[in-house]
This record gives C-alpha cells, structure tokens and sequence, in this order.
C-alpha cells in the first residue's frame, strides 16, 4: 500500500481551504482519507498551517511521500529539511537571447591587460 500525503479540498468556491492528509496513492484528491493531519488555509492572512507533527513524522517513517506542495508547507514548518540542490532554480535564457549576449560581449573592445614588468 502505497501513501501519500496530499492535501484535500474543503471549503465554498472562491473561498477555498485545505486539509492535509495520509492518503492511498492512487485515490482521487477529494476522496476517502486514511487519516487526517492537519490544515491549510491560504487565504487568511497571514496563512494559516496547522499540522500533527507527531503522526506526519510517523506517516514519514513509515515510508509515505509528500506531495511536492505538502512537502513545501513540512519544510516551512520545520519537520522536514530543504534539500540544497533542489531548492534554487534558475531558467537559463533562450537560445536568441544567448547569442544575442553573445554577441554584445564580441563586439565589447578586448581590455588592455598590462605586462608584468620583470625587474
């Protein structure tokens, strides 16, 4: 058995909150829970994220996998630590922009470097 912990749905339309829970993989996102963790509700302000460390770090050890955003609300919590690698992303730029750069820095005069005087 496959689990994960995911968040579900709750609330009206346009008004929207979310619980955080241990789920089978394969279950649809409003479906049926094998246990609840705790809340999230991002339209309040500040937002608000409650969360049963104890049974999460239990789910967690039993092998469950967060969902990418449930993994970020464990990491600003503290349960979890950021991985290094992973946190920074940077899109490098399109392929026009690279030789358009490229050739800015050509046309730039080459800099005068002086020689070292032997004494």
């Amino acid at each position: 058995m496959l689990v994960r912990l995911r968040l579900t749905k709750t609330g009206k339309k346009n008004t929207s909150s979310f619980r955080i829970v241990a789920t089978q993989l394969r279950t649809k996102r409003d479906g049926m829970a094998i246990e609840y963790l705790g809340f999230y509700d991002p339209r309040s302000n500040p937002k608000k994220i409650e969360l049963d460390e104890v049974r999460i770090k239990d789910w967690l050890s039993k092998g469950a996998q967060p969902s990418p955003t449930v993994k970020y609300l464990l990491i600003k919590k503290g349960i979890l630590k950021a991985d290094k690698e992973k946190q920074v992303f940077h899109k490098k730029p399109g392929i026009k922009k690279q030789k358009r750069a490229a050739a800015a820095e050509a046309k730039k005069p080459a800099e005068a470097k002086p020689e070292p005087k032997a004494e």
